[in-house]
């Protein structure tokens, strides 16, 4: 059991490989902003993350704050007013500014864990095999697991080796997809049907999948490039404790 006063900078688990970074307190607020619940996603708190975001989704349909958004983007703030459920609307303002606040908080705090943690210097474990599953460092392109994810949000996340989270992420890209019928407004803007394309779509339900692309996307091209550094500095521990007593001269002086 890993000693939990002289933590690694990863570990490891059946779902994906957990780990510290220097992160940005203030992207993960801007994150937390776009869509509540990502910016923890970023920082690796997945079950506040996961909290957050289901009551994103549900707070925000009972309080049909996407739908007062769109009314004011129309121009239509005598309805967007109207449509808005007040016994909803504040509750959902308290979450989405706490955990605004809280991203920022915890980005911060674990910036100074992440230097406390580097400097004791404690061997990144590079291989895992678990019953169900087998998890390992190596390199990997950041632009793939972006490219994964825009394609299809979470197949980034499965390239990165953080399957708890695709899976999370690609079911709900379904009920985004199935809920806002985007397929079949798309399929019938490329038969020029542009009247009953955009009858057939649901906006509600589509304002929440470009946040949702776009968090998938970020967060794969970042989670692969912090891959990158571990397998960097498990490569560089490994070859520091293999050859430390060894006698390598790499010039030889001539007497």
């Amino acid at each position: 059991m890993m000693n939990q006063h002289n933590p690694s900078l990863a570990r490891m688990s059946v779902f994906g490989i957990t780990y510290l970074q220097k992160q940005s307190p203030l992207m993960i607020a801007w994150w937390s902003a776009v869509f509540p619940g990502f910016g923890h996603f970023f920082l690796n708190h997945y079950l506040r993350a996961t909290f957050l975001t289901l009551s994103e989704v549900f707070i925000n349909t009972f309080a049909h704050i996407n739908d007062a958004m769109i009314y004011s983007f129309c121009g239509k703030f005598e309805l967007a007013q109207s449509v808005v459920q007040p016994k909803w609307a504040f509750g959902y303002l308290i979450i989405y500014l706490i955990s605004i606040w809280d991203s920022y908080r915890l980005a911060t705090y674990q910036n100074k864990i992440y230097d406390l943690t580097y400097l004791k210097n404690i061997q990144i474990p590079n291989v895992g095999i678990f019953p169900s599953e087998v998890q390992f460092l190596d390199r990997k392109k950041p632009s793939v697991g972006a490219i994964y994810s825009f394609l299809f949000p979470g197949l980034g996340q499965l390239y990165a080796h953080r399957f708890g989270l695709s899976f999370y992420t690609m079911i709900w890209w379904w009920i985004y997809l199935f809920l806002s019928r985007l397929h079949e407004s798309l399929l019938q803007l490329v038969l020029g049907n542009l009247h009953a394309s955009s009858l057939i779509l649901q906006p509600h339900w589509l304002l929440f999948m470009p946040s949702v692309m776009g968090g998938a996307i970020y967060h794969a091209y970042t989670t692969v490039i912090e891959h990158n550094k571990l397998y960097r500095i498990s490569q560089r521990q490994y070859l520091t404790n293999r050859y430390r007593n060894d006698d390598l001269f790499i010039f030889h002086k001539q007497v």
